[in-house]
C-alpha cells in the first residue's frame, strides 16, 4: 500500500508541473466516480451526466457495488470497474470525479485525486474535521484544480435569488439566524465480527479510522456514528444540516469565515446551539423537526425575515423585497434533476477554471460550523472562535478535537 501511495506522489508531482489541465470547450469531460453507495446511485438514477460529459469508469472498496451501478445507466456495461480508485487513475483518462466515499475516507480520496491532475466533485459533509477541512483547501490551491462541494442549494436559481435579497439588505439588518436544532451522531458499540462479504476491502473502507471488525450495520450505518461522521443520519448535523448550516452562510455572506463564539442553550447531548458571528448576527439551532420541513434558514431582520427553503422562499410582510431590482426564479421542486444546476456548474468551472459556487474554502467553512456544534456538545460549555487562525481561544481541549490521529498508511499528503 504505502509503495502504491509514494507512485502516486510521483505522478503527483509530475501532474502540478505540467499545471491544470485544459479541457477544451468541445471536449466532452472523462468522468470517474468513487464511492457507489446510497448517494451515488441515487444521482445515476436522477441525473444527467451526458452534457458535455461521459462517465467512464467507476471505484469502490466492495466490488460488487460497481457492477450494480453499472446496471443503473444503459452505458453503464461499457464503464470500466475498479476495487481501487488508484488503479483507476493509473490506466484511465479522467478529467473529475465525483467522490461519493463515506466521510472518512473522503478528503484522502479527493487529495489522491487532485494529485493526479483531476477536478472533483466531492459530496457533503466535506470532511471528516476542521484540521481535514484546511488540508484540503491547500491541496486544491497547490495543485490549481477545481473542487466543488456537493450542496446542490448553492446552484439552485431560486436559492442564489433569496440569498442576494438577504445580503442586499432586503429584510433590514439581519441580527437573528434560524435553523433546525439538528442531532449530534451516535458512539459506535462493539459488535461480534460477522463475514466478510466477497470483494470487500475491509482495510481500505476502515481507511483512517481505528481497524475494528467487519459488521454489516457499521458498512450500511456508518453515517449514524461519529467516528466516521458528525452525524449524517437524516437530521443529523452533518446531514441535512449540512445545507441549512450552508444556506445560513450563503444568505449572511460569510462565506470565508465563521463565528466568533459558540454556547449551549440547555443541556444534554443534543441540546439547542446558539453563535454569535463578528458582526453581531446570531445564528440559533432550536426547534423540533416539524417546525424545519425543508432544509434552509429563517433570516430574521428589522424590517422582516425571509425563509429559505430547498427550491422556494417565502418574504413577510408580503411586498417587503418590491424595492429590489431582478425578478426571482419560480421555486425549484426538490426530486430528479434539482442537482443539475450544481452539476453544470462544475462542468462549466473545469473548462473555464474558474472558482465553482460551492468552491472547497467555502464548504470548508460550511462544514466546520457542524463540527463546532459537535465540540461545543461534548464539552458543554461555552467557546470563543477565532475564524482566521481556525483555533479555539484559550481552549487547549477544545483544539485538541479539531483534529484526529489518523491510521498509519492512511496519512493526508503533505501539503507545503
Amino acid at each position: 500500500m504505502n509503495r502504491r501511495y509514494f507512485l502516486l506522489g510521483s505522478a503527483a508531482t509530475a501532474a502540478a508541473a505540467r499545471g491544470p489541465r485544459r479541457v477544451g470547450a468541445n471536449d466532452r469531460i472523462r468522468l470517474g466516480f468513487i464511492g457507489l453507495g446510497g448517494r451515488a446511485t441515487w444521482l445515476l438514477k436522477n441525473e444527467d451526466f451526458s452534457n458535455g460529459a461521459e462517465i467512464v469508469a467507476l471505484a469502490d472498496c466492495y466490488l460488487p457495488r460497481c457492477l450494480q451501478a453499472a446496471q443503473l445507466k444503459p452505458e453503464g456495461e461499457k464503464w470500466k470497474k475498479y476495487h481501487d480508485y488508484r488503479q483507476m487513475f493509473d490506466k484511465e483518462k479522467l478529467d473529475a470525479v465525483f467522490v461519493e466515499t463515506t466521510t472518512h475516507a473522503r478528503v484522502l480520496v479527493a487529495m489522491h485525486a487532485m494529485q493526479a491532475g483531476l477536478d472533483v466533485y466531492a459530496e457533503k459533509p466535506l470532511t471528516l474535521t476542521v484540521a481535514e477541512g484546511r488540508a484540503l483547501v491547500n491541496a486544491t490551491r497547490k495543485y490549481q484544480r477545481i473542487l466543488t462541494t456537493g450542496t446542490q442549494q448553492r446552484s439552485l436559481p431560486s436559492n442564489v435569488y433569496a440569498s442576494r435579497l438577504v445580503r442586499q439588505g432586503a429584510a433590514g439588518r439581519i441580527h437573528t439566524v434560524v435553523v433546525c436544532n439538528f442531532e449530534t451522531g451516535r458512539v459506535w458499540e462493539p459488535k461480534p465480527e460477522e463475514p466478510l462479504p466477497d470483494g470487500m476491502n475491509w482495510d481500505q473502507w476502515i481507511n483512517q479510522t481505528a481497524m475494528r471488525p467487519f459488521h454489516s450495520e457499521l458498512q450500511k450505518r456508518w453515517a449514524w456514528y461519529l467516528d466516521y461522521d458528525g452525524g449524517g443520519q437524516s437530521w443529523g448535523v452533518t446531514g441535512w444540516g449540512t445545507h441549512s448550516l450552508d444556506q445560513a452562510q450563503a444568505g449572511m455572506g460569510t462565506d470565508e469565515t465563521g463565528p466568533v463564539e459558540i454556547w449551549l442553550e440547555g443541556k444534554g447531548p443534543q441540546a439547542p446551539v446558539s453563535m454569535r458571528y463578528a458582526n453581531g448576527i446570531v445564528m440559533k439551532l432550536e426547534g423540533a423537526r416539524r417546525d424545519h420541513a425543508d432544509l434552509g434558514a429563517i433570516f430574521i431582520g428589522d424590517k422582516g425575515k425571509i425563509e429559505i427553503k430547498r427550491g422556494s422562499y417565502t418574504i413577510e410582510p408580503a411586498g417587503l423585497a418590491e424595492e429590489f431590482k431582478g425578478y426571482g426564479p419560480d421555486p425549484f421542486p426538490e426530486g430528479p434533476g434539482e442537482n443539475q444546476f450544481h452539476i453544470q456548474n462544475f462542468f462549466s468551472c473545469i473548462r473555464s477554471r474558474i472558482r465553482p459556487t460551492a468552491d472547497v474554502e467555502i464548504g470548508h467553512r460550511s462544514t466546520t460550523l457542524c463540527h463546532m456544534v459537535n465540540i461545543v456538545r461534548q464539552l458543554g460549555r461555552k467557546l470563543k472562535w477565532d475564524p482566521a487562525k481556525e483555533q479555539f481561544e484559550g481552549d487547549s481541549e477544545a483544539n485538541s478535537l479539531l483534529a484526529r490521529p489518523r491510521r498509519k498508511g492512511y496519512e493526508l499528503p503533505r501539503i507545503a
